[in-house]
Formats: C-alpha cells, structure tokens, sequence
C-alpha cells in the first residue's frame, strides 16, 4: 500500500488495491512477487515495474528509510542515539 501512496494513490484505496490483489493470489496460489506486471496492473494502473523492488523482504524494509523506519540507515542511526544516551 505504501507504494501505490507514494504514487499518489489514498491510502484507503491503496490498501484495496493490496487486498484485491492478495486475494488474487491466494485464489491462484501466487505470492506477490511472483506475479507477472500484467497481472498486478490488473489491480491499479499506477504499478509500474518497479513494484518489483518493494515485494521482497529487503525491499520493504528498505522502503521506510525515514525517523523510527525499518530501514538499515534508520536502525543504525536509531541504536548510535541510543548509546549516546546511555
């Protein structure tokens, strides 16, 4: 959902784009990721073949490279604020 609101997408209507195409998935016994552009376009046409990069594990996790993210860069720079306050 994240991706599709960076592309200007409402998070509610990002977030049923996500389910739609989750149920299409499990339906089809097809993870995200390994579905084809085609078929995740089927549910927005504002994917584009970057999704790619988000629907792996570090691709999301890199994704959130923001304050408090999940991001390599936030967590590292999260645990040096740490010790400084220790």
């Amino acid at each position: 959902a994240d991706y599709l609101v960076r592309r200007g997408v409402p998070f509610r209507d990002a977030h049923e784009v996500v389910g739609k195409a989750v149920r299409y998935g499990l339906d089809n016994g097809k993870d995200l990721a390994d579905m084809s552009l085609e078929e995740l376009r089927q549910f927005s046409s504002h994917i584009e073949a970057d999704v790619f990069d988000v629907l792996t594990l570090s691709g999301s996790v890199a994704a959130r490279n923001h304050l408090g993210g999940t991001a390599p860069e936030q967590v590292r720079a999260a645990v040096q604020r740490a010790r400084a306050g220790i």
